[in-house]
């Protein structure tokens, strides 16, 4: 069964002196300021398109591997995932950094980190962002 969910973004005034916020409909968990200078400068305690591609790919990324990693009989007992999305003013997004700490008991280095590989591959969020390249990082704890 697909699902659907909706974010709606209101803003006012031109790109580099307007702003305006973001809200997750789906869930209702909240609505988010957003600006220019929050996107190409520091956050300043707005978020941007990239924190939420992060947010997005970050979570994306752990239940794949949470799955590929159980579907293998190790299932994680603890995963820690960071996304770096990397926005360049004139270019757009130039890349993103997965990286991710993982205790899974039984299973080694090597292993963990094809598990991460195939995630990476295969979570949805990867495959719509397959535009930009996509680095990991994997360590086992």
């Amino acid at each position: 069964m697909a699902t659907t969910r909706t974010a709606t973004t209101q803003w006012k005034g031109a790109l580099l002196d307007g702003s305006g916020s973001v809200s997750l409909d789906s869930s209702g968990a909240g609505a988010f300021e957003i600006s220019w200078p929050s996107r190409a400068e520091a956050a300043g305690g707005k978020t941007s398109p990239e924190e939420l591609i992060a947010a997005a790919h970050s979570s994306c990324f752990s239940m794949a591997l949470s799955h590929g990693l159980a579907g293998a009989g190790t299932p994680p007992a603890s995963l820690q995932t960071s996304a770096d999305v990397t926005f360049q003013p004139g270019e757009g997004i130039t890349g993103i950094v997965l990286t991710v700490k993982g205790h899974v008991p039984g299973i080694t280095a090597e292993h963990f980190r094809q598990a991460a590989e195939t995630a990476k591959a295969n979570c949805p969020v990867s495959k719509a962002l397959a535009g930009t390249t996509i680095s990991l990082n994997a360590e086992l704890l």
